[in-house]
């Protein structure tokens, strides 16, 4: 069907929900275009859109398609399949949640919901808890409030990697009613509505990480959920560990308008507006600032001078690196062939501070789920043991009995890493300029070029085919040593063309200069954008910063 049927085909139909068909019959000629001229789609982490009527729109009946298509996925997995369920604070989360849960139900498959949101990691651990064969969580992270989303999980509790997730999707394509399926009746007794039985049995494994639990907690941690998920267990955590957490209350508040936040998005500088205020006024030494679905976590310390500096997911990275691989090798619990993961977009200083520290580093694409079907790798042939796994984009897991991005333990971890070094009359701004004195300064940054709707993404698949065909051979006087193509597996090095192992196909270009830094562009695989990542090396941090200046205007005038 072209746009138009297809528009005519949800209009039309008797099983339309009726508040859609309210929004659909007000929708403007680029807005149908928009919301029907394609199906949303699975990408690297779920299906993940602006809410509204129509297949390229995230709603009730395509969340009911993806989960019909897990349905029949897991089916041919195995007879009596059970899935874990949870949410955040998005409009339609939890109606979304305990739909897929009747749906799921109304085909004999045993479910457990959580009662209330809660976030990314409990859902992932809520799998393994319940020996699950599968979990869905109704996120969009730290888009828009326009914005929904849902994410599939396998029996590790670990998102589903590209070839398990073709599968669901081959599923998903061989539906063609849409607006047809629906949940039927059910056995009430197979849907489990969870809530302290499993918060106590995931708090008890946060608290175990603690290296040094008995060190002096007389400092203030300020700290924002931003309206998600993270409310309730990193202020249980933090309180229980024993320090004295002052929370932006009026962003603890389950609210899916966002209405008082500037952004979710603890990349973004809006998020910090409020909780920087409550600081400065209750004397707090440490920010802390997650993400609506609790998997990101954005870090704010106060140095000697009282003023603020808010970290970048890099920088975080490297901090809680250089203190539990530091703190592991002191207190001889350091494990035999030990690892840490990050990906291929993620500075080169988490490396640093790995080798540094004899630990071994391994990349993977972007998307944490990489990183958890790792875990369960080594776990299974014990080849190398996991310290540590984190993405620049401000998600790490410090243990894995979560195989996702845990922001509950990198904020109990950053607390106590923050009382160790305040122990030694330091603060974390004070651990990251001694890691640029001894490894090298890195300046890391983004560039995202916002491309939506049918227009932007022709222009981005445009943009993504001009520079692979016209690969850079130097940057602002800076040579491209060589670059890497992960849609066709090569490595360029001169003259020379390499096959690019051990990894996934992904739209990603990365190139490496020779003064130590490199650049990497990629499609977002959750929003209608282009990013480019900038990891910037040289003797100083101000000359990297200048230096990455310089990159970045480059790059915004190439790809324009």
């Amino acid at each position: 069907m072209n746009t138009k049927e297809r528009y005519e085909y949800w209009r039309d139909h008797p099983d339309l929900d009726p508040e859609l068909k309210k929004e659909l019959l007000s929708l403007s000629e680029k807005d149908i275009e928009d919301s029907f001229y394609t199906d949303v789609k699975f990408q690297t982490a779920g299906m993940r859109g602006l809410m509204g009527p129509g297949p390229n729109r995230l709603n009730i009946h395509t969340v009911r398609k993806a989960t019909m298509g897990f349905i029949n996925y897991l089916k041919k997995l195995t007879d009596a399949p059970k899935v874990a369920i949870s949410y955040d604070n998005r409009y339609h989360s939890k109606e979304f949640a305990f739909d897929c849960a009747k749906l799921l139900a109304s085909h004999g498959i045993e479910v457990y919901v959580a009662r209330d949101l809660r976030p990314t990691p409990e859902l992932s651990y809520m799998t393994r808890f319940y020996h699950a064969d599968g979990g869905i969580m109704i996120t969009a992270s730290h888009n828009p409030k326009e914005y929904n989303g849902y994410k599939l999980y396998d029996a590790n509790g670990c998102q589903l990697i590209p070839e398990l997730a073709q599968k669901v999707i081959d599923e998903i394509d061989r539906l063609d009613d849409i607006l047809a399926i629906k949940p039927g009746k059910y056995d009430e007794a197979l849907i489990h509505v969870v809530a302290e039985e499993v918060d106590e049995a995931y708090l008890k494994e946060v608290l175990d990480i603690r290296l040094r639990p008995d060190l002096d907690k007389n400092f203030k941690i300020a700290f924002s959920p931003e309206h998600g998920a993270s409310n309730m267990p990193v202020r249980e955590a933090l309180k229980r560990a024993g320090y004295t957490v002052c929370p932006v209350l009026e962003q603890c508040e389950a609210d899916p308008a966002f209405s008082k936040t500037k952004t979710p998005n603890p990349e973004e500088p809006g998020a910090y507006e409020k909780v920087l205020d409550l600081a400065k006024k209750e004397g707090c030494e440490l920010i802390l600032v997650c993400d609506p679905d609790g998997d990101r976590m954005g870090v704010g310390i106060r140095h000697s001078n009282g003023d603020y500096m808010i970290f970048n997911g890099n920088q975080t990275g490297a901090l809680l690196l250089e203190y539990i691989l530091s703190s592991r090798k002191e207190l001889g619990s350091m494990p035999k062939d030990p690892c840490i993961f990050n990906t291929i977009v993620t500075s080169d200083i988490g490396e640093a501070v790995a080798r540094y520290y004899g630990v071994d580093c391994e990349k993977t694409l972007t998307g944490f789920k990489y990183i958890g079907d790792k875990v369960a790798k080594y776990e299974k042939d014990h080849s190398k043991n996991y310290v540590f796994g984190y993405e620049e984009s401000y998600g790490s897991l410090i243990a894995p009995f979560v195989r996702d991005k845990d922001a509950t333990q990198a904020c109990l971890m950053l607390a106590e890493a923050c009382a160790y070094y305040r122990s030694l009359g330091k603060t974390l701004y004070d651990v990251m300029r001694d890691i640029y004195d001894r490894l090298g300064a890195y300046y890391d940054s983004q560039l995202s070029i916002m491309l939506p709707g049918a227009d932007g993404a022709k222009r981005l698949a445009e943009i993504m085919e001009n520079t692979r065909n016209h690969p850079l051979t130097e940057i602002k006087g800076n040579k491209v040593l060589k670059w890497e193509d992960y849609k066709e597996r090569k490595v360029h090095e001169g003259d020379e063309t390499k096959d690019l192992l051990g990894y996934d196909v992904s739209d990603v270009l990365k190139y490496y200069l020779e003064d130590g830094s490199f650049i990497a562009i990629r499609p977002s695989g959750t929003e209608p954008k282009c990013k480019v990542y900038f990891s910037i090396k040289d003797k100083t941090y101000k000359d990297a910063k200048e230096k990455n200046d310089l990159y970045k205007e480059f790059m915004s005038g190439l790809l324009k």
